[in-house]
Parts: C-alpha cells; structure tokens; sequence
C-alpha cells in the first residue's frame, strides 16, 4: 500500500523550525542576565514599559527563529514581569499571596497548554497559538520568580544572598535530575526556567541593594546598563554563530493535522 504524504506533512516534516532558541549553556547564561537586568531596570525607576508590546509584534511576525527579536521580547518581559508583581505588592498584597496566586496562574496556563495542544515541549512551538502559550508562561513566570524571591528575602528573612543561593540550588536540581535520575525533561527544563527569575533577581538586588541589608549598595542604573551591554554583546555571538535555531519537534496530533 503506497501512503500519500500531503505538502503541509512535507513541509512540517522538512523545514519547521522552533520559534525559540536551542537550550545551549549560553541560552541560560542570557536568560539569568536578563531576569537580573529587569530587576535592577525595575528598581531603578522604570515604572513603565510599553517596548513589551512592540517587542511581542516583531516577535509574531518573524517566520523562524530570530535571536534579536526572541531575546528583545524576553528582556522587556523581564521589566514588566517585575513591575506587576511590584506594583501589586504596593497595593498592600503580601508576596506570600503574591507567590501563591502567580504559583496556580502558571500551573493554569501549564494545564490550558497542555489539553489545547497535547505537549508542553518547546521544541514543538511552531504556531502562533503555541507561541502565545509560551509567552504567556513565560510572562507568568517572571511575575512568580520576583514574588517568590522577594518571599524568600523578607518573608523568610533570608536576605538577597541567601535566597539566591537557596535558588541557585533549585535552578541546578533539576539538570542533576535529568542527568542522574532521568527526570523528565520537559518538567526539568520549565522548573530550571521559572527558578532563573528569582536567581537572577536576588543576586541583582544583592548587588544593588543597601548595605545596611547586607547587600553590596552598587549604583542601580549602572548595573543595568553593564547587564544590558552584556546582553547585546552575547545576543550577537548567538546571531553571528547562527546554531540557535533547530529542528522542531512534531507531534502525533501535529502530523495529523498535516495529513488532515
């Protein structure tokens, strides 16, 4: 019996390509300097972030993976990710509700994520309706990551040091997982992902933080800026080396709706 393959399924199979970058140790490295950039823009006084819908556009309507445009719409999340969670704690909301709320708003989005499109995995995002999952994950876990952080910090009375240590820790736990103890590898990377906010924002505000809270008082705006700068300068490698983009990933329920 000979099996017609349709055009979509030759295309599907051929040339769809994930709209995020491979997971590289230089994608981490970026990732944890833009959750530290948005902290520190944040505290600097930069209340207001209108970039993050311009970023979101020029995001959807690029075809392929495109580190500038990718990594734009990561660092403006990461500003406006930190202010809503800021400015609903200045609303007198405590970060423990905070932490709570955005905890079951990502596993929300997670579940809706899972029953519309039958995986989780990134390597499968090649529709705009996958995209919006990601990104709406990805923004839900950067609002969680500055609430839990600053949970740790004041509520638990930890300070910035210790709840970046206490966060790296949980950032690594799931790569010693996937390695030592096959832990799933979706789960592995989306509980890495979430625990790079916190990290990079309690080192951020470690730095930049007062000295009469343990913390090492370096100038807010400067921190930014030199955490910017290296993100350009890392973002350009990823552009210049051209490795970032691969293969997607399909699913069964994909290939059928190519045969379809």
């Amino acid at each position: 019996m000979t099996v017609q393959t349709s055009a979509a399924d030759t295309i599907l199979r051929t040339s769809a390509f994930a709209k995020v970058p491979a997971i590289t140790g230089l994608f981490w490295v970026i990732k944890l300097l833009t959750t530290a950039m948005g902290e520190a823009a944040s505290d600097y006084g930069v209340h207001r972030d209108p970039a993050v819908a311009l970023a979101l556009v020029i995001q959807f309507a690029t075809r392929r993976f495109n580190p500038w445009a990718y990594w734009f719409v990561v660092a403006m999340i990461a500003v406006f990710g930190t202010m809503v969670a800021d400015a609903i704690h200045k609303m007198g909301v405590p970060h423990t509700v905070t932490t709570l709320v955005f905890g079951l708003l990502l596993i929300a989005v997670f579940s809706a994520w899972r029953k519309v499109e039958g995986t989780l995995s990134i390597h499968s995002i090649v529709t705009r309706r996958r995209e919006g999952f990601y990104w709406t994950t990805v923004f839900v876990s950067f609002a969680l990551g500055t609430a839990a952080g600053d949970w740790t910090a004041r509520n638990l009375g930890l300070g910035n040091f210790w709840s970046g240590l206490l966060f790296l820790v949980l950032f690594i736990a799931p790569a010693i997982g996937y390695w030592k103890f096959r832990l799933n590898d979706i789960f592995a990377f989306w509980f890495a992902y979430v625990m790079t906010r916190p990290l990079g924002a309690s080192f951020a505000d470690w730095i930049d933080g007062k000295p009469a809270h343990g913390d090492l008082g370096f100038p807010k705006g400067r921190l930014a800026v030199i955490l910017t700068v290296l993100i350009l300068a890392l973002v350009f490698y990823a552009s210049w080396r051209g490795q970032d983009q691969r293969p997607a990933v399909l699913t069964a329920r994909d290939e059928a709706d190519a045969d379809a």
